[in-house]
């Protein structure tokens, strides 16, 4: 007999996985578009706070579900990988526009989660399965959530916003290697590599690679705040 598709395990590269690769694209040109079309009006306003509250309604339940006696792991249900904290402070980017979440939410999901994405560290079965959603729901919201921020409501990074980031998610590093030496975890894959392919096989051994990981995410994420940084001088520069 056919096993059922809820048994079927996830396939980087299958066809779900292209699905979702399309949704990532579809879902962030729609929204960009979209808050592009109301501008800073508020319409925009209403919509940001109501994609915050679905993005609850549906994410808390999902982290309450990994909680349940007969879902509990410590390797996995807490949230403390960065796509957890994430959704968080994308939800309260959406909700009150501050710029110090917006930053965050602008880094983490335009270079860190789409990385996740691609090469996913998913083991579990493949859609409709609540694993399989609950991982790619967390990943896509903070993805759209940084695109209507920056492209439909205009927000921009900026220099001071881009150090913040980065010592920010240092101390989370920091706070996370210490906890998975003590638990035997590995939030963050920041004591052993994922056992699915990834970029940071690329990178050396441990702890080799936490130090590459380091160099290259400052780079791309000083990369990706160049671009508004020089808009914003040239355009102070140009005569009156």
């Amino acid at each position: 007999m056919e096993p059922l598709l809820a048994e079927r395990t996830f396939t980087p590269y299958g066809p779900s996985h292209w699905v979702l690769m399309g949704l990532i694209v579809v879902g962030s040109v729609a929204l960009a578009v979209l808050g592009h079309h109301w501008g800073r009006t508020a319409a925009a306003r209403w919509f940001a706070r109501g994609f915050a509250l679905a993005m609850l309604a549906f994410l808390v339940p999902m982290l309450v579900y990994r909680h349940l006696p007969a879902q509990w792991d410590v390797e996995v249900s807490l949230p403390l990988h960065l796509c957890d904290l994430a959704w968080m402070t994308a939800v309260y980017a959406l909700w009150t526009r501050s710029q110090w979440a917006y930053a965050l939410t602008y880094y983490w999901g335009l270079t860190l989660t789409p990385q996740a994405m691609i090469t996913p560290a998913l083991d579990a079965p493949d859609f409709p399965h609540l694993d399989f959603i609950d991982f790619w729901a967390q990943h896509l919201v903070v993805v759209w959530a940084a695109a209507f921020l920056t492209w439909g409501m205009d927000m921009r990074p900026e220099w001071r916003d881009y150090w913040r980031s980065v010592a920010v998610t240092f101390a989370w590093g920091v706070v996370v290697l210490v906890f998975n030496e003590s638990a035997g975890t590995n939030y963050g894959f920041l004591n052993s590599k994922p056992e699915n392919p990834s970029l940071l096989d690329l990178m050396g051994g441990w702890p080799w690679y936490l130090g590459v990981e380091i160099v290259v995410g400052m780079a791309a994420w000083a990369l990706v705040t160049w671009p508004w940084t020089r808009q914003r001088v040239q355009g102070m520069a140009k005569p009156c």
